[in-house]
């Protein structure tokens, strides 16, 4: 009886002891677990800090290239400018470069950037984006003043989404649109000609697409194709000789050289329907146009982004104009007699 009554005190003594050992390691665990916790939210906070005053002390340099100068691209320019200066105020810095209509030129400048290790590119009108993506897949790059990205870069099937290090904006007004105001200013007219630049891949898109629909519209139309500014004249010498319309698309050679066309089509008697307002201003007498300022704008806020990491450049889908416009140019208008309906804005001279 003393020997199990010993054995069961015995027994007792040892749960006891084993009950105390577990509470102090749980509680030991404990300790050491909120120790940790504590430690890393303050790593944390501290790094959070720091990246904050990191982002707070960033600074940034925007590479430009732009094809040529001319209204509608210089207004693109100043608009991407004016959205990112809101933004990042003088963190920013911008290293602004025009090619001068040379393809060459802009990817002599492109280069430039990417020795100097720019943060971000902008590529306004297409031959500069081409050249941005043949000189970087690394820096991220954002074009404007771009008709169709699937045509610039070579992308067939496109979705609206380049993807890699490439997004942007585009200047296409619908096609089918400028068609039919074609059709609703000149209703008697036959022959339509397509005056571009064989050498800016968007130029021929358009032309091909309203063409197609001009002829569905009755219209016969014919390509008048120049290669660049040196055969300008002579082409739309033909062109004028041999249309009652010419149909301009947003082509940046015309941009640059409309009193060339003018010089010839308004004293022929042929009116010019242009694909954006800075043509229809030089030598057209009505456009379906967009605010290339604005556009530039939609620019400017996508490169904020990217900038700022609030955006992957990848992911960002390529971003349209919000609303078109029926304009018309009132001095070639009643230079040429032509009235247009109450629906039409004049271009501000």
């Amino acid at each position: 009886m003393k020997k199990r009554l010993l054995s069961l005190v015995l027994a007792g003594t040892m749960a006891l002891s084993m009950t105390a050992c577990g509470s102090k390691e749980a509680a030991e665990t404990t300790a050491a677990a909120t120790t940790a916790a504590a430690e890393t939210t303050a790593a944390e906070t501290t790094a959070a800090a720091e990246t904050t005053a990191a982002d707070d002390d960033a600074s940034y340099t925007i590479g430009i290239c732009q094809l040529v100068q001319h209204v509608a691209l210089d207004a693109a320019t100043q608009g991407f400018k004016d959205a990112v200066t809101e933004a990042l105020g003088d963190k920013v810095t911008f290293d602004e470069q025009n090619a001068q209509g040379d393809s060459n030129t802009c990817s002599t400048i492109i280069n430039s950037f990417v020795s100097s290790g720019v943060d971000l590119i902008m590529a306004n009108a297409t031959p500069a984006l081409q050249a941005a993506q043949a000189g970087t897949n690394e820096i991220p790059i954002l074009g404007t003043s771009v008709t169709e990205y699937g045509v610039a870069l070579g992308i067939d099937g496109f979705d609206g989404t380049v993807g890699g290090n490439i997004s942007g904006t585009s200047d296409l007004a619908p096609l089918d649109e400028q068609a039919a105001m074609l059709k609703e200013l000149f209703p008697d007219a036959k022959k339509v000609g397509l005056l571009y630049c064989s050498a800016e891949a968007n130029s021929q898109y358009q032309v091909d697409t309203v063409k197609a629909a001009l002829e569905e519209l009755g219209y016969t139309c014919e390509y008048y194709a120049f290669s660049d500014s040196n055969d300008l004249s002579t082409i739309a010498t033909k062109a004028a000789s041999e249309s009652e319309v010419i149909y301009v698309p947003t082509d940046n050679t015309v941009a640059a050289n409309t009193e060339i066309v003018n010089n010839i089509c308004q004293p022929a008697g042929i009116p010019v329907i242009a694909g954006e307002e800075g043509i229809c201003a030089g030598c057209g007498v009505a456009t379906l146009s967009i605010s290339y300022y604005d556009l530039g704008v939609a620019t400017g806020k996508m490169a904020v982004k990217v900038l700022t990491g609030e955006a992957d450049i990848s992911e960002m889908p390529i971003e349209y104009a919000p609303q078109f416009t029926k304009k018309y140019n009132k001095a070639i208008c009643e230079a040429m007699n032509i009235t247009v309906p109450d629906d039409y804005v004049a271009i501000e001279e």
